[in-house]
């Protein structure tokens, strides 16, 4: 698992480099080996190496260099043929295996990218769900521990969200969850993350960003949000409660409690607007 990790972070140019590796390795031990002793199965390794760890093309890349790499030592090595043919259908035969394990990897990889996506995501408007959220945020507290990295986590709860499923229907309720999530989702970075923690409720992860960073962002974040829900005409505002953690919280709950208590006290004064505290002052 060690080992797969740290192929998951070579960059594209090196995965391929130590996949051409590995075939000529195994092409060095097929030529000293001689003829009569089959290498077939080892070449397998550096197709599925390349497959798994890049993508289908270069999978299919390298089982055409495997094979014809094969032919080569197997016609260098001496092996004698009755017909000419016969070597040009062994290398056939050969990447048409190769090329059935690289398609058979490409598949089995994307059903389980798929399933984990599922295992993440929320059904309904496609943030990520509480759990990953949770696993995302501890991530980001073992960033605190050992670089000292702030960041800011956020609370915010649709306001006004029951009278939209009340007047317009669970439907249109549904779409404007997504609204929210695909607007948030389109306004923020790729390093943020936006999780459906529950009903109308979303959380929104903002690394390396400090309260100041996160009063720009934010704010300008919920007047956007604030301009849709008008243009859809939706009743819906939103109250927000925003927590910069410069201190190491005891547990995650503690953190993500002190945002959603945050968004508390604007519910109970009034709804629509939006709070901000550090944590751990």
């Amino acid at each position: 698992m060690k080992l797969i990790n740290i192929c998951q972070t070579w960059s594209l140019t090196q995965k391929l480099i130590f996949g051409l590796f590995i075939v000529i390795i195994v092409a060095v031990f097929e030529f000293l080996a001689g003829y009569q002793v089959e290498f077939s199965l080892f070449y397998i390794l550096p197709v599925a190496f390349v497959t798994w760890f890049t993508n289908r093309t270069f999978g299919l890349l390298t089982s055409l260099i495997s094979a014809v790499v094969w032919l080569a030592v197997d016609v260098a090595a001496g092996h004698p043929y009755s017909h000419l043919f016969t070597p040009i259908w062994n290398t056939f035969i050969r990447l048409s295996f190769f090329l059935v394990i690289t398609a058979l990897l490409s598949a089995l990889r994307r059903t389980l990218e798929h399933e984990a996506l599922l295992a993440r995501t929320d059904n309904l408007t496609g943030a990520f769900n509480s759990r990953f959220f949770y696993e995302l945020v501890e991530q980001e507290l073992e960033r605190f521990k050992r670089y000292g990295q702030i960041f800011s986590l956020v609370y915010i709860d649709l306001d006004n969200f029951k009278s939209v499923n009340n007047r317009f229907g669970h439907v249109i309720g549904d779409h404007a969850l997504r609204s929210v999530v695909n607007f948030v989702q389109a306004n923020t970075r790729k390093t943020d993350a936006v999780a459906r923690l529950g009903g109308d409720e979303f959380a929104l992860l903002l690394p390396q960003t400090d309260l100041k960073e996160s009063q720009t962002v934010v704010s300008t974040l919920i007047d956007g949000l604030l301009q849709e829900m008008q243009n859809q005409q939706w009743p819906i505002t939103f109250s927000v409660g925003v927590v910069a953690c410069r201190k190491l919280p005891p547990t995650i709950e503690a953190l993500v409690n002190a945002a959603d208590e945050l968004m508390y006290t604007i519910k109970r004064n009034g709804k629509n607007n939006i709070k901000f505290a550090v944590y751990g002052d």
